[in-house]
């Protein structure tokens, strides 16, 4: 056994003996030993952490001294980090790949513990080099490995900018093992799950820093983004039992969540488009599970302040694909109405109501370019609709009430007949009625606005009766403030058990007292254009919770006129047919015991009754019964010449007069009538307001109307005849009355004074109503020289008082008061 050994007798290849040359020649018992002299410190210490044995590791003593020697001395760490590259790159050529481990675990070492010096920055160029040329090779093991570095360098926060690294080949690379398909599951999951960690690495790393490169352009997010799409998809979207197991689709939505959350303004489309080409491209919208799925993350993650853009971006899109299937678009709209409501709470002023154009946008081009629609068409629009209703249920209400108008004056008008006109009218009325159906109604002033009142009102007569009905519900939703919508859904007589109601406000009753006549007027307009059940049964429903909403006992006069208004359209209209009357007549007399039950007058419920009754025995057609659903159409003619069984004006005034309430309005006033569109009693302008009294004040009850009073008084059951008054004042004031001549010149001059208030500019107003001489200053003139005058009177008054008295008593008068 020598003494000496050399390290030309460890029995190496030649190739090989030369290579390890200089780690033999590093024994001190070496012959060789005066080689190991000539090299550098840093590389006799890097060599030194490589086992002779690459199984034993690195050895941990030399790598500390290796530390200690780059903390001393930093200028010598670009220099070591370079030599481990040489190292390991020899050793991957030669498949060594422990000591590749080594040589990548000794820079993990150093990099995370001189991270704080200020060369650090040529020693990561030779740290990527490495992290690259191990991702480069085709060993699944070495991948991991080098990805796992580079995630403990995206980590460690860089003191010195820097200026030109690139990270281009380590997104493609990390890319394309997130779509690893190996035939190893476990291998393939580990291997994906490493390349999204390297995404997650680089998207920490260039995020942060603006000096470095842009990952938001559009080549890196049209990797990153598929990339962890493809991972999510592939995996269940239920909740894994097992939070400590990390799987592909888990990491990859947390990694999708870190991303849109460190978005910007700027760099939200760079996110949103390459994930929209990944769901066109394999065909995910239908079913739209993994969309709906993945469009949540993005709300939820996103800033609230731009998550409008997210809605705005998706409109675009359901844009571009207006020539896709109608199931594709109604899954568009469907992932559309999921994710509106979350970004309904940041939108505000002109941003809501450019989601709610869109959205009309959408329904129009619908409606326009088909010309029958279909079920798979009609699906899409109701989706469109559910999205406006869930992004107008999460604003106040105020803006519920502005959206509401919006879509109101979209509507096309009732002039416009056809088809395609009725069929938008309808669908955007539905999305008028999704909005009406999530508004709480606290005031009626404030739900029914006038401007949003008018054009509705007209809605209500439209001659088709699916625009009516849905006007109908729409009225309902806005009403029904006590949820008795479903409850008055029927025409009945019998009491409502489930009837909740309270006494309006006194907001509620001007409400009334403005508007009411306008709303009972398209009732009845609304009652005489169909004699379909439902049409019929939709228009009482409004018109019973109006009258429950509003009915007391300073609004009950308009409501029985309302009554009597529906039995004049059933008794004079010719063109209506008889079922069509009979209906209007069971409708008058079931709002007229709604309206006795609500305002509690127990005197007109009685009279109800005995209507009722008498109408039992001699005309059951002229009841609700004849309104029941599943009742046959019957063949004999119906005996509508009954004046002793309908409701009288007189009698309904003397049953208020009874009660000890005011029944002047419903003696004099006239019921509602057929297309008046204004009624006479709530003129809206001050000048009709001032003719309308004057012709109240000229004018008395005429002898033939009384008498026909009386005629129909004697016709009604339950009813005293009143007897007509023969005294002289009654004959004075007959007398008295003017001629018809003077009566037709008063008419004459009020119609003039009222055509030049309304036709008249403002100038010739002015010089109309001017005084023909100054009396305003006349006046003043007077009243100037009166006070002057009484000003005089009292100084002549004082002086003389004055003159009277000692002139220190005028000046010093307490002082000589005894």
């Amino acid at each position: 056994m020598a003494l000496i050994s050399c390290c030309f007798d460890s029995g190496f290849e030649l190739p090989e003996l030369f290579d390890t040359f200089v780690q033999k020649c590093t024994d001190p018992g070496c012959c060789c030993g005066c080689c190991s002299a000539l090299r550098p410190r840093y590389k006799r210490l890097v060599d030194n952490i490589f086992p002779v044995n690459p199984e034993d590791g690195l050895v941990k003593s030399n790598m500390e001294k290796l530390t200690f020697y780059s903390l001393s001395s930093p200028d010598k760490l670009d220099r070591i980090g370079e030599y481990l590259y040489q190292k390991a790159s020899k050793d991957i050529n030669r498949k060594r790949y422990r000591f590749v481990e080594i040589a990548m675990e000794a820079m993990d070492i150093l990099l995370q513990a001189c991270h704080a010096q200020t060369t650090l920055n040529l020693f990561v160029e030779s740290f990527l080099r490495m992290v690259q040329k191990l991702l480069e090779d085709s060993n699944p093991t070495l991948q991991i490995l080098a990805t796992n570095s580079f995630v403990k360098f995206a980590n460690i926060n860089e003191d010195t900018p820097s200026y030109h690294r690139r990270y281009d080949f380590f997104i493609s690379k990390f890319s394309s093992m997130c779509h690893g398909n190996n035939d190893n599951t476990e291998l393939r999951d580990n291997i994906r799950l490493a390349g999204i960690k390297g995404l997650q690495g680089v998207i920490r790393k260039t995020v942060s820093d603006d000096l470095v490169e842009n990952i938001w352009e559009k080549q890196h997010m049209e990797k990153i983004v598929p990339s962890l799409l493809f991972n999510m998809q592939s995996g269940d979207l239920t909740p894994v039992e097992d939070a400590t197991q990390v799987t592909p689709p888990a990491l990859a939505e947390e990694v999708l969540r870190e991303l849109v959350g460190r978005a910007s303004f700027g760099h939200i489309r760079s996110v949103l488009k390459p994930l929209l080409t990944h769901l066109d491209r394999h065909e995910l919208w239908v079913p739209n599970t993994f969309a709906i799925h993945t469009f949540r993350i993005v709300m939820i993650s996103i800033q609230p302040q731009y998550s409008y853009t997210v809605v705005e971006t998706l409109m675009q899109h359901l844009d571009n694909n207006f020539k896709s299937s109608p199931k594709t678009r109604t899954s568009l709209a469907v992932v559309l109405s999921k994710i509106i409501a979350i970004a309904a709470g940041e939108s505000v002023g002109p941003s809501a109501l450019d989601i709610i154009n869109n959205l009309l946008t959408h329904l129009k081009t619908s409606v326009g370019t088909t010309t029958e629609i279909t079920p798979e068409e009609s699906q899409y629009q109701e989706a469109l609709i559910n999205a406006l209703g869930e992004f107008a249920n999460h604003h106040p209400d105020y803006q519920k009430i502005e959206i509401m108008l919006f879509i109101m004056n979209t509507v096309p008008d009732l002039t416009k007949k056809s088809k395609g006109d009725q069929m938008l009218q309808n669908i955007l009325l539905k999305s008028l009625l999704k909005v009406g159906t999530q508004y709480n109604t606290v005031s009626f002033e404030k739900a029914f606005p006038a401007s949003f009142l008018q054009p509705l009102l007209k809605m209500a007569r439209a001659p088709h009766d699916p625009t009516r009905i849905i006007v109908m519900k729409i009225f309902q939703a806005l009403l029904d403030r006590h949820q008795n919508e479903k409850v008055l859904s029927t025409v009945s007589v019998k009491p409502y058990a489930a009837l909740s109601q309270e006494p309006p406000s006194r907001s509620d009753i001007i409400f009334t007292h403005k508007y009411g006549a306008n709303i009972m007027q398209a009732l009845i307009d609304s009652m005489a254009l169909s004699d379909k059940v439902d049409s019929l049964t939709s228009s009482y429903n409004t018109a019973a919770l109006l009258l429950v909403e509003m009915a007391c006992g300073e609004t009950v006069q308009e409501f029985l006129l309302f009554i009597l208004g529906i039995q004049q359209v059933a008794a004079t209209a010719e063109d209506l047919s008889e079922l069509h009357k009979c209906c209007l007549h069971a409708i008058a007399i079931a709002l007229l015991t709604l309206a006795a039950r609500v305002t509690g007058i127990t005197n007109l419920l009685e009279y109800a009754q005995t209507i009722i009754e008498a109408r039992k025995e001699d005309a059951g057609h002229f009841l609700p019964s004849i309104m029941e659903p599943n009742k046959k159409p019957s063949t004999t003619k119906f005996n509508l010449n009954l004046p002793h069984l309908s409701i009288d004006k007189i009698a309904l005034a003397e049953c208020l007069q009874n009660a000890g309430m005011d029944f002047n309005r419903l003696q004099s006033g006239v019921p509602y009538t057929l297309n008046q569109r204004d009624n006479p009693s709530h003129r809206h302008s001050w000048v009709e307001s001032v003719s309308n009294q004057m012709t109240q004040r000229n004018s008395s009850t005429d002898l033939t109307t009384y008498n026909g009073d009386n005629d129909s008084i004697s016709s009604s059951p339950g009813v005293a005849k009143a007897t007509p008054e023969y005294t002289v004042d009654a004959m004075k004031r007959y007398l008295a009355e003017p001629s018809e001549a003077m009566k037709k010149e008063m008419q004459e001059k009020q119609k003039q004074i009222v055509r030049a208030f309304r036709e008249s500019n403002f100038e010739e107003l002015m010089k109309r109503t001017e005084p023909k001489h100054d009396v305003l200053q006349n006046r003043l003139n007077d009243l100037f020289s009166s006070l002057a005058l009484d000003n005089k009177a009292m100084q002549n008054v004082n002086n003389n008082n004055n003159q009277d008295k000692p002139i220190y008593e005028t000046y010093f008068p307490e002082l000589f008061y005894y």
